[in-house]
């Protein structure tokens, strides 16, 4: 009996300390396994479009400083160029914990963008700012939420909660400069509810199973040392008299 104890107590402590480790060998294609969780192809992604976003927003909101007619403008412009240097040495520490590489200059979109802008002033300057950097923002949100409330990486999770934050932020002070065309947004996608940029319900599934189950054998090992405890103690007394 005493060696059928022994035996369950084992199995269950190697399902508790192996249980993890076996979620993390079996991850789906293109997951990393960390130190901080598992890192998935939507976590690296993100990290990109942070940096990325940086890359050229912050030359926007300098240009705004000298090119814009508005004082609101100016004061956007100089406010998305604050929250995203701090973003960017934020993202920066994070990838070289998470060992990912991050792009070092816009993309040929936003050169685009900002090849526009370097030639406006007035008016024209504030109109292209507002609507250029307010649907920037509006695809990175949809980046930037679906990473928050999926991602199985703890660093990941923690920056993503500021991103959204900051994303947010600069959305509704663009759009308080008033010239903002809702009507050229892409319209907001559908949610199909697959959970597919996180890996397959599968994998999360089996992955709950083995907790499930090491916390069964657990529990069965106290259970039966009860019993045997109790059992011992008649025997004792008549020992003793």
């Amino acid at each position: 009996m005493i060696l059928m104890v022994g035996l369950v107590a084992v199995a269950a402590w190697h399902a508790l300390g192996t249980g993890s480790a076996a979620a993390e060998s079996n991850l789906p294609d293109g997951w990393v396994s960390t130190p901080y969780g598992p890192l998935s192809p939507a976590d690296t992604d993100f990290l990109v479009r942070v940096r990325q976003a940086g890359l050229w927003e912050m030359p926007a909101g300098e240009m705004a400083q000298t090119q814009a007619e508005s004082n609101t403008v100016k004061t956007v412009g100089a406010t998305l160029k604050a929250d995203h240097h701090l973003l960017d040495d934020q993202v920066r520490k994070l990838a070289g914990q998470l060992n990912v590489t991050l792009p070092a200059e816009p993309n040929k979109d936003q050169q685009g963008w900002l090849a526009e802008m370097r030639v406006q002033y007035g008016s024209a300057f504030d109109q292209t700012f507002a609507n250029r950097l307010r649907a920037a923002h509006g695809k990175v949100f949809t980046v930037v939420s679906g990473v928050r409330a999926g991602t199985r990486n703890d660093l990941i999770r923690g920056f993503a909660q500021t991103a959204v934050e900051v994303v947010m932020k600069h959305m509704t002070l663009l759009e308080s400069i008033g010239n903002v065309d809702y009507n050229a947004l892409p319209p907001p996608p559908l949610a199909n509810g697959t959970g597919a940029a996180q890996g397959p319900e599968s994998h999360r599934f089996l992955s709950g199973s083995r907790g499930a189950l090491a916390f069964l054998g657990l529990a069965a090992v106290l259970l039966l040392a009860t019993v045997l405890s109790r059992r011992s103690r008649p025997r004792r007394r008549l020992a003793a008299r």
